[in-house]
């Protein structure tokens, strides 16, 4: 149900303008970031664009700031009355937290019993209500548990609205500005974009832009072992589990476009875990896992990269929310027996990991375990 006020183009452009700069201002804007310890110039050049430095903390605040600003705009959104409520279990839900207490709206955020103490709390902090759901009783999932209780929740909350990340095009246009910020650092647009693939907002923005503009940037979408959206998972992608969020995908998201992805690359959670840690032993970058990812997908990409190319890794966020498992030993040891932990050998390491052929020629990395289901929050 959308409450329409008095004046609601009136109201939407006070609710998105302030005369002085503001923190929802600051979202976007994020620095590009030589990683030339970790990939030597002399091969090729890769630049890292940081998202972590948003005021949420990762690349979510974009596509908050873009579904939540549309929404007051049109009217859907109605600032001191409505209530947003959307399903996820880390970096959208914080971004949401965040905008919807500076717009002065409520936030339901649905979550299920992997969302860390930590991300949750972040949300309580902004004033948002957080639910957890277990897995749904048909297909043992927590997805479709989420979902319907979203879809409950906006049939019983008065004034409610979903902006439905996996389904909302302002998720994806919002990333048509992520692209021009690398475009305009980078005359004529680097070779190749590396990005992390979960609503695949990021991939569709970026794909478009490139698009418009005639750039000849390829897109390298990086997924994960099990998911399923780029097809169906191979016979050797059954059975990992993955516990790692940010990119993967256990329905194919509204969003997605064919063709958007020039090549896709499927990683597991060792992967994830051993790129974040090089990224941190050489670069002293303290990445989530996701970036993790994209790390591993550009090492694993070295053998094909034309000498010279200029590449651009996307990291979606910070490690800091990742303490309690990327970076913490115990729990590294717990799930992968042969990870290569300090004292044991080199963590900083570069190991290729083994290839496997993928739906649409792809190159994949290592194989360990992973879960098809978590997706992208």
């Amino acid at each position: 149900m959308t409450v329409l006020a008095s004046d609601s183009a009136a109201l939407a452009v006070r609710a998105t303008r302030s005369r002085d700069p503001d923190i929802v201002a600051t979202i976007g804007g994020t620095p590009l970031v030589a990683l030339d310890r970790l990939f030597p110039p002399a091969r090729f050049q890769v630049y890292a664009k940081c998202e972590r430095f948003n005021p949420g903390g990762s690349i979510k605040d974009r596509a908050a700031k873009s579904m939540i600003e549309h929404a007051i705009r049109t009217g859907k959104l109605v600032p001191g009355v409505s209530t947003v409520v959307e399903s996820s279990s880390g970096n959208l839900g914080i971004a949401l937290a965040q905008l919807c207490n500076f717009y002065r709206l409520n936030l339901i955020c649905v979550v299920d019993p992997r969302t860390t103490t930590q991300n949750a709390a972040i949300m309580r902090a902004y004033g948002a209500k957080v639910e957890v759901v277990d897995r749904d009783p048909v297909t043992g999932e927590y997805l479709p548990a989420r979902i319907e209780r979203v879809r409950s929740l906006l049939a019983s909350v008065p004034d409610a609205y979903w902006p439905n990340q996996y389904a909302n095009e302002y998720n994806s246009r919002a990333h048509h500005h992520t692209m021009r910020e690398i475009h305009e650092a980078l005359p004529g647009g680097p070779d190749h974009l590396f990005l992390a693939a979960g609503t695949t907002g990021t991939l569709r923005g970026c794909a478009e832009y490139i698009r418009d503009h005639g750039l000849t940037t390829s897109v390298v979408a990086v997924d994960a072992v099990g998911s399923v959206i780029f097809g169906p998972p191979e016979p050797w992608e059954y059975g990992h589990r993955r516990t790692i969020p940010g990119h993967g995908a256990a329905v194919v998201p509204a969003l997605l476009r064919p063709g958007l992805a020039d090549r896709v690359v499927k990683v597991t959670d060792f992967d994830c875990v051993r790129g974040c840690r090089q990224l941190l032993a050489q670069e002293s970058v303290l990445a989530g896992g996701s970036s993790g990812a994209v790390v591993a997908a550009l090492q694993a990409a070295a053998s094909w990269i034309e000498p010279g190319a200029t590449c651009v890794a996307v990291l979606p966020d910070g490690g800091d929310r990742y303490l309690d498992t990327v970076y913490s030993d115990s729990w590294v040891e717990d799930r992968f027996k042969d990870f290569p932990l300090p004292g044991r050998t080199d963590p900083g390491r570069t190991d290729p990991g083994r290839t496997h052929p993928g739906p649409t020629g792809p190159e994949h990395a290592g194989l360990h375990p992973t879960d098809p289901e978590r997706s992208e929050s």
